[in-house]
């Protein structure tokens, strides 16, 4: 009788499926970290930028006028570009000028879950598609909520 020595087919499929499996799992882990690291760096661009505008406009008294363009043409901002989320963001006044909001727009449903979590503590308030953060996160679940980060 001949002595067969290798792998069969079988076996070898079998491996490769093992190995499938382990490599999508471990893509959708490091997808995950990325996310994760991409929303704790805006949350931080996001805290310098409420930062930057205070120290410029809090001895005025007032921060009516305040714009993204504003802050660039100031050196408080280095560029347009949203921390996260769609172009549209904005930095807007309140209607007293005692206040301001940074307002993103564009956001995931797990960007905008990720920020109602842990929320800022440089806000006052956070408004969450147009409504006051609570026990519920009124994120939708598409790509279109929108967050303002009210500072004082």
């Amino acid at each position: 009788m001949r002595s067969e020595s290798g792998r069969s087919l079988i076996e070898v499929i079998g491996i490769m499926a093992i190995a499938g499996v382990m490599t999508v799992s471990a893509l959708g882990v490091y997808n995950m970290l990325r996310s994760n690291q991409k929303r704790s760096i805006a949350s931080m661009e996001l805290k310098q930028i409420a930062e930057n505008t205070k120290i410029l406009l809090e001895m005025r008294g007032s921060y009516e006028g305040v714009s993204v363009s504003y802050l660039i043409k100031s050196g408080a901002l280095k560029s347009d570009k949203a921390p996260l989320g769609g172009a549209g963001w904005s930095v807007t006044p309140s209607i007293d000028g005692t206040s301001f909001s940074i307002n993103l727009v564009e956001l995931t449903n797990g960007e905008c879950n990720y920020f109602v979590s842990k929320e800022p503590t440089w806000t006052k308030k956070l408004l969450v598609n147009g409504f006051e953060t609570d026990i519920s996160s009124n994120c939708f679940e598409s790509d279109t909520n929108q967050i303002s980060f009210i500072v004082e």
